[in-house]
């Protein structure tokens, strides 16, 4: 079956004698493969049978680096991967064992042992002189990234112990260790990894994202004061759309995000992306009252910043209902109420054509220039203010990317 020998099932399955026996016969190949490649060895290795791997290890015709055909491992590489630290050991006494061939996905037997945080075959594998242990996968991950990814805090420690890693060795995706231990690592990963004076916390991948962008979009508070205790994090870092980590978390509503990174001398509260919109903006559309009243607290923060279309926070409340917002925004005694968009339209004239009456009387006492608007300032209809001028922001606007 699938071009198995007895020899194959008796390694498989650790029964050493029957194995013992099998090899004393002349014409029993120890090396033969199944249909998958897959040798006597290799199933010992994979099953932690440690004495049937001796026992075949020490034959003059086992090739101790065959690869299979189905993920392209070695012996060394499935042990290492599911941690069986004995059979480990048996292979790496053998000189001939080649402790750095990688599999098809590019991951080495030292890859395997630190993304799955077998520390006790990583320091095995780290007694050989011959092992390179910042070799990157096919994603460009390398085992210090990987075990950053899934916070493993022993395994991260034991590489920063290393003179021969990169600690800023970026991913396919410019992914640092960094970045991935801000998404998924923890906080100790982090503090771990920051620790390092060499560690840069302002790489930037593909898409522009600092690690401190990801952790304010993503409204990771501890993560950001950790972030911003580093003297030399940049708070303002823009991505590819010009969003900084302040507006980022504005746009999310992450309140405990804004008001620390609000603390920031260095940080320019009004910062527009690429669109024009600014933090406020954001968080007039989606971030909710809390995080638009804290940045209004700041004097620095100009309310009457539009977007490329022309349309400031107060257009957009305005349009939308949101009569809680609008009423935060005129408590500003610089507002401009009377600012017109490319569409030639005023906050209350959005109002007035969606029929938010209530914000329409907010609005009119603040009308700078009342006769242009005197006919105009009526709602084409009546709704209920109950239902039509929500405190709740909307459904979201499709944002460019």
């Amino acid at each position: 079956m699938y071009g198995r020998t007895p020899l194959f099932w008796a390694a498989c399955n650790g029964h050493e004698e029957v194995v013992k026996l099998l090899l004393e016969r002349n014409d029993v190949n120890p090396d033969v493969a199944d249909e998958d490649g897959r040798t006597p060895l290799r199933g010992a290795a994979e099953n932690g049978h440690e004495g049937v791997v001796r026992i075949l290890a020490e034959q003059s015709g086992v090739n101790l680096n065959t690869i299979d055909n189905v993920y392209g491992q070695t012996p060394l590489s499935l042990a290492a991967e599911i941690g069986y630290e004995g059979v480990v050991r048996i292979l790496l006494e053998r000189s001939d064992v080649n402790p750095n061939t990688a599999d098809e996905n590019g991951r080495t037997p030292f890859h395997w042992a630190a993304e799955n945080e077998h520390e006790g075959v990583v320091r095995m594998l780290l007694g050989r002189n011959d092992v390179n242990l910042d070799t990157a996968d096919g994603n460009g991950q390398t085992p210090l990234s990987s075990a950053a990814e899934n916070g493993y805090e022993g395994v991260v420690r034991i590489l920063l112990e290393r003179s021969d890693v990169n600690p800023n060795t970026a991913d396919d995706d410019g992914r640092t260790p960094l970045w991935w231990a801000v998404q998924d690592g923890g906080e100790e990963v982090v503090r771990i990894l920051l620790g390092r004076s060499d560690v840069n916390p302002n790489t930037t991948d593909k898409d522009g994202r600092a690690p401190l962008s990801w952790a304010a979009e993503n409204g990771l508070k501890e993560i950001v004061g950790i972030l911003l205790e580093r003297n030399d994090i940049n708070p303002d870092i823009a991505d590819h759309n010009g969003q900084t980590p302040l507006s980022l978390a504005a746009e999310n509503g992450h309140g405990g995000v804004v008001r620390i990174l609000l603390e920031r001398s260095d940080l320019n509260p009004s910062t527009a992306d690429d669109d024009g919109r600014t933090p406020l903006w954001w968080a007039v559309q989606d971030g909710g009252e809390e995080v638009v009243g804290m940045l209004l607290e700041r004097n620095d923060v100009n309310p009457n910043t539009a977007d490329k279309d022309g349309r400031t926070p107060l257009s957009w409340a305005a349009e939308n209902g949101l009569k809680r917002t609008v009423g935060i925004l005129l408590e500003r005694n610089d507002i401009n109420v009377d600012i017109t968009d490319h569409n030639g339209k005023t906050a209350a004239e959005w109002a007035a054509q969606n029929g938010y009456g209530r914000i329409v009387e907010l609005l009119r006492d603040r009308v700078v220039s009342t006769p242009r608007y005197a006919a105009s300032l009526q709602p084409t209809n009546t709704r209920s203010p109950s239902l039509s001028e929500s405190s709740e922001p909307p459904s979201k606007r499709t944002r460019r990317f």
